[in-house]
């Protein structure tokens, strides 16, 4: 059965930095013409950084759009043009002060398929040499450091809502019991 929607219009309604967003017209496989709405996004990686000693590097932030102090893997925007392994190696210095190595790619996922064009990709990676960290101006991040099961356990309890942080634990998780990290 073909499922496929042809867009028949676009109009853009906002334009950000961050994000577009806009009101489409599509045409359903039974021929019933529908409003969609999209939001266009960059998209971005999450990047696990372990260290020799089984821990891994976490940041601690405040998230505006929630009003709370999230608990989540390194992450960050993809800027225009750039491919998702290279946001991760710059993403990882800029947020924990380290570098990452032997980057192995874990996954992808679409926060919300639904509306939005947003792929996050997933690395994992071993801690490589401390260069500092290089926030944005209106980033305040502290670095902590967990081991994979403290990790899971903060998953149970609800105490991390980050589904990017959820996907790449369980991803991890099932990835070292296969010995594929």
């Amino acid at each position: 059965m073909d499922m496929e929607e042809k867009t028949l219009t676009k109009e853009y309604v906002f334009e950000g930095k961050i994000l577009n967003m806009r009101k489409d017209t599509a045409q359903m496989p039974d021929g019933m013409v529908v409003d969609r709405e999209v939001v266009e996004h960059p998209g971005g990686v999450g990047i696990a950084l372990e260290d020799e000693e089984g821990r891994f590097c976490f940041v601690r932030q405040w998230r505006y759009a929630h009003g709370e102090v999230t608990l989540e893997f390194p992450a960050g925007k993809k800027e225009a043009g750039e491919d998702a392994l290279t946001t991760a190696k710059r993403e990882i210095v800029e947020e924990t002060g380290y570098e990452g190595k032997d980057f192995v790619y874990l996954g992808k996922m679409y926060p919300t398929p639904a509306y939005d064009t947003e792929v996050v990709t997933f690395y994992y990676a071993k801690q490589g040499n401390f260069k500092g960290q290089h926030l944005d101006a209106d980033e305040y991040i502290n670095v902590e450091r967990y081991t994979l099961d403290e990790m899971i356990e903060q998953c149970v309890k609800g105490e991390i809502p980050d589904a990017k942080t959820m996907s790449m634990v369980l991803l991890i998780k099932a990835k070292k019991e296969r010995g594929e990290l």
